[in-house]
């Protein structure tokens, strides 16, 4: 079967992300997808809230199993998927990634990503939610300077296109998955500060952590798991 296949689709859910663990817990296949016209309940990282209007962004979810030592990328392949996908569907636009998993055109936020991986049983649900349709006055006015959306992609289309990107990045190796990543990074150079510091972004390792070069010149990691990132 091809990735994308089976497919749900629901008009009303409260997480695409809760119905593919539902589906990988009683064994659904690889590249097995859910969508959804509305989510009540869309998540990001850090128990953020994702909100879009009904039938205007791609609400995605998909399944990869089992996991092997390809996958230890899997946060950065993603959002270069979806990147592509983006581009593919709508001529003209060029995307960036903001390190840990947010896609960026512009420097305003096109797409979110949240993986939820469970080793221990050899799989993880990767979550997308990718603006297509949404005028600047849709979005909550907290979001209105630092969002984005496609023009007027439809979800069906961008759904295949997605579908298509993801098989092949899953595929790539580590070093494919790195350079891509950092080709596209849209952090580097720029002050940064979280938790327990501040510095100016540097890249990403060879485990997906973030790189600083500190106010004293130390180059630093941090993973996604241990900082909440605010950019300077």
């Amino acid at each position: 079967m091809s990735f994308g296949t089976p497919h749900r689709h629901y008009t009303r859910t409260d997480s695409t992300n809760a119905r593919a663990r539902e589906l990988a817990a009683v064994g659904a296949p690889h590249g097995t997808v859910v969508t959804a016209a509305e989510q009540t309940e869309g998540r990001g990282r850090q128990g953020r809230t994702w909100t879009a209007p009904a039938g205007k962004a791609l609400l995605y979810s998909a399944l990869v199993r089992p996991l092997d030592p390809r996958h230890m990328l899997l946060p950065l392949a993603v959002p270069l998927a979806v990147c592509e996908a983006a581009e593919e569907l709508e001529s003209g636009v060029e995307c960036g990634v903001k390190w840990p998993n947010d896609v960026q055109v512009g420097g305003r936020k096109l797409a979110g990503v949240l993986i939820e991986a469970r080793p221990q049983d050899g799989w993880a649900v990767i979550g997308v939610g990718l603006n297509l349709a949404i005028a600047p006055d849709e979005f909550p006015p907290r979001l209105r300077e630092t969002a984005v959306s496609l023009a007027a992609a439809k979800a069906d289309l961008a759904t295949a296109a997605l579908n298509r990107h993801l098989a092949s990045w899953l595929d790539a190796d580590q070093e494919e998955v790195l350079a891509g990543w950092r080709q596209r990074d849209a952090l580097r150079g720029r002050q940064v500060s979280w938790d327990g510091g501040s510095g100016v972004a540097d890249g990403v390792d060879d485990r997906g952590y973030l790189l600083v070069i500190a106010p004293g010149g130390e180059r630093i990691s941090v993973g996604a798991g241990e900082v909440h990132l605010t950019r300077s």
